[in-house]
């Protein structure tokens, strides 16, 4: 796809990769609908940064947990900027959980902003794009595919996100290119003083952690592809494996 005054709508883009994203794809000619819920000061600094690229950038704030204002989003996006041609679904929580400590608000939580946001905002992008061509890019995780023990939410919700990439992709095509990425290592987890890094870079087939620029890459890559849809994207140095 040439990004040039393409109308992208990423969440979670005032901070992490969101963040890294929504820049990327304006510094290739795109306009970006930021999408933030408490990250105000960030989203408005992303807004900003586009802006003097010379690209349109409206930051909207929607508590994703609401499925009803995740779908707002896209409309957001059709009466501000025109219409939506890329939708990146990026905001994720991410909270420990074993099985004996997962209660139905942790449960809850995790379904409805990891997996029940992104498919009403796939559904509302699906409304409006029309004949146009489109990208829907799902922001995964490795544990998709190998799932551990100590974020059993989490992981429920990454491996039905990659589910419903398959689904989707199938369901829009021929239009509308589905795919999802599945990062491992990109960022230490909050408060993490880069020890827990350390250690997991000895454990990655490539020895090393990655960096947001490898994600945006991986992105940039499935935007440009004409023939890749339904596919899941390991940007994780081989952890995976």
């Amino acid at each position: 796809m040439e990004l040039t005054d393409k109308v992208a709508l990423i969440t979670g883009a005032g901070v992490r990769i969101g963040r890294a994203l929504a820049l990327a794809l304006a510094q290739r000619g795109a306009h970006v609908l930021v999408h933030y819920h408490t990250s105000e000061g960030e989203a408005q600094e992303v807004v900003e940064r586009i802006r003097q690229m010379g690209r349109r950038a409206l930051a909207v704030r929607a508590d994703l947990r609401d499925a009803a204002r995740a779908g707002q989003l896209v409309e957001r996006g059709v009466e501000a900027l025109g219409g939506v041609d890329v939708l990146i679904n990026s905001a994720a929580i991410f909270r420990r959980g074993t099985l004996a400590e997962t209660d139905e608000r942790l449960w809850d939580d995790h379904f409805a902003i990891n997996l029940k946001a992104p498919f009403f905002l796939c559904q509302a992008f699906a409304r409006q794009i029309g004949d146009r061509r489109g990208h829907i890019i799902n922001i995964a995780d490795w544990r998709a595919v190998q799932p551990g023990t100590a974020y059993v939410a989490y992981y429920l919700t990454k491996a039905a996100l990659v589910t419903m990439t398959q689904s989707l992709a199938q369901a829009l095509g021929p239009n509308v290119q589905v795919n999802a990425i599945a990062p491992g290592a990109i960022l230490p987890p909050p408060g993490d003083d880069g020890s827990y890094f350390q250690r997991l870079a000895r454990q990655v087939p490539l020895k090393r952690t990655g960096s947001l620029e490898e994600v945006v890459k991986a992105a940039l890559y499935l935007l440009d592809a004409d023939f890749v849809t339904g596919e899941l994207l390991f940007v994780d140095g081989g952890e995976h494996l």
